[in-house]
């Protein structure tokens, strides 16, 4: 139940998952974090707010003049932040990349550069940061008419995926639920139609991963696909249609066909249903807070918060 202070507050309440998951991550100690080329007022300001918030300790990393600049101009209280200095968001990249690598930070997060020029110095082999999963990102939706979060995976690095690149993205999924709390995800895989359809290739990849689930290579989840997006996360829907599963109409996780469905996916419910959206690419050896140029300093936080319980729950040796 919301404090009565905040009770009337709509913004708070509008927010509650995401703010559930920031209360959730207080008191954990903080995640010293790369921030990668801060150097405009969104991606300064969104690593400070979330030290002010006590969820990381920033280690900025980028032209020490630009950043330097940057919060003089936009008045941002810079304190007493470590800063190295490289020449360009290339290099700031591959130092950032390498102290992640040498255990000197434990998090990244994306400044103003690029996605693609972050990720390719995180996925070189020579980084140190892969495993034995495919990397992927997801988003960590909070939609005000959804009662609860929402992850949609992946809409920022896996263009097509294929059977394999799924089972990977499910897992990675499944990790990220349940540091949030969801001890047992319930994972929508989506399509256009239930029913299984050789014609439609999603179809075929859902059927095969609730098999390998059965199986148990994906584990800590429930999965069924097959799912139209209404009859994941509508229980009205799934009655009207007299769908029989335990998943349908209370999904924890969507995972989309491919990267198109899922970033449309998820504008969709933040441009038209007022979501929020917090982002992080999982599969890596450290969380990887992944900003869109468009995030507002709550969302940024938010962000950081879902990387703070991510990098603890691996730490107590929770993964499924």
């Amino acid at each position: 139940m919301a404090n009565s202070n905040h009770a009337d507050d709509p913004e708070l309440e509008k927010h509650r998952q995401l703010q559930r998951l920031l209360h959730q991550a207080q008191g954990l100690e903080t995640l010293r974090t790369a921030v990668v080329h801060p150097v405009d007022e969104p991606s300064l300001a969104g690593a400070l707010e979330a030290r002010d918030r006590d969820l990381i300790e920033p280690v900025l990393v980028g032209p020490e003049a630009k950043i330097r600049a940057c919060a003089e101009e936009c008045g941002l209280d810079l304190g007493d932040v470590e800063i190295i200095t490289t020449e360009h968001s290339h290099e700031a990249a591959e130092h950032a990349v390498d102290l992640a690598a040498r255990g000197h930070v434990s998090a990244l997060m994306k400044g103003k550069l690029h996605t693609d020029e972050l990720m390719r110095a995180v996925v070189t082999r020579r980084s140190g940061l892969r495993t034995e999963r495919r990397m992927s990102h997801a988003w960590v939706m909070d939609v005000p008419t959804y009662p609860r979060p929402l992850l949609i995976t992946d809409s920022a690095l896996n263009i097509e995926p294929d059977l394999l690149a799924k089972a990977d993205i499910t897992r990675n999924a499944i990790e990220l639920a349940q540091a949030m709390g969801v001890e047992r995800p319930l994972v929508a895989i989506l399509s256009a139609t239930e029913e299984v359809n050789p014609q439609i290739r999603s179809t075929i990849d859902a059927a095969a991963l609730c098999k390998m689930a059965d199986r148990g290579q994906i584990r800590g989840g429930l999965l069924d696909g097959p799912l139209g997006f209404d009859n994941a996360i509508s229980e009205e829907a799934v009655r009207t249609k007299g769908i029989r599963s335990d998943v349908a109409g209370r999904a924890d996780i969507l995972l989309a066909p491919d990267l198109e469905s899922a970033n449309m996916l998820g504008k969709q419910l933040h441009y038209l249903a007022d979501a929020e959206a917090a982002g992080i690419v999982l599969g890596a050896r450290v969380p990887i807070v992944l900003t869109s140029r468009a995030d507002d300093l709550f969302s940024r936080a938010a962000s950081c918060a879902i990387a703070l319980l991510l990098a603890h729950y691996r730490a107590s040796g929770r993964q499924p």
